[in-house]
């Protein structure tokens, strides 16, 4: 599974607030300097994820962005769907727009029983969780999404 770099950025950036558990807000530059992303493009991407209520932010010289409490706990399908839309994982591996039970493609039944483990995986990973393997030296913040992606191919 391949995560679209607003995914891989989303994730990287709510996990490095969610490391911080000071209420002092983290600015948008300082975020996209250590985790290496374009500052602008990081900017709408938090934007986003402060509509969405799992952040909140400040403006002026002391500004900057903090995870919501309530967001420690949001998954990372949560986060992937913020991303994504509703499907954030493929519905068909041959990229049909009707594939069901009912109308399946070739690789329909091999296909849905590996998907729903890996949206049970995704809804396990929280983002203190992954906070705390940072913290813990686990994983390089800037490898995250290459985490994921590697855990997943483990489980097929």
């Amino acid at each position: 599974m391949i995560f679209s770099r607003t995914s891989q950025y989303a994730i990287q950036a709510l996990v490095f607030l969610a490391t911080h558990e000071d209420d002092n807000p983290v600015l948008v530059k300082e975020i996209a300097r250590k985790l290496n992303i374009p500052a602008a493009y990081l900017s709408k991407i938090l934007g986003g994820m402060r509509r969405a209520e799992l952040l909140y932010s400040a403006r002026g010289c002391k500004g900057g962005f903090v995870l919501d409490k309530r967001a420690r706990h949001t998954n990372l399908f949560e986060v992937l769907t913020l991303c994504e839309g509703e499907h954030p994982v493929m519905d068909c591996l041959l990229g049909f727009k009707a594939c069901s039970d009912q109308h399946a493609c070739p690789l329909h039944s091999e296909w849905q029983p590996v998907k729903e483990k890996v949206i049970a995986f995704l809804q396990e990973q929280t983002l203190v969780d992954l906070a705390e393997d940072v913290r813990s030296g686990k994983y390089n913040l800037a490898d995250l999404p290459h985490m994921v992606s590697r855990e997943l191919r483990l489980m097929g």
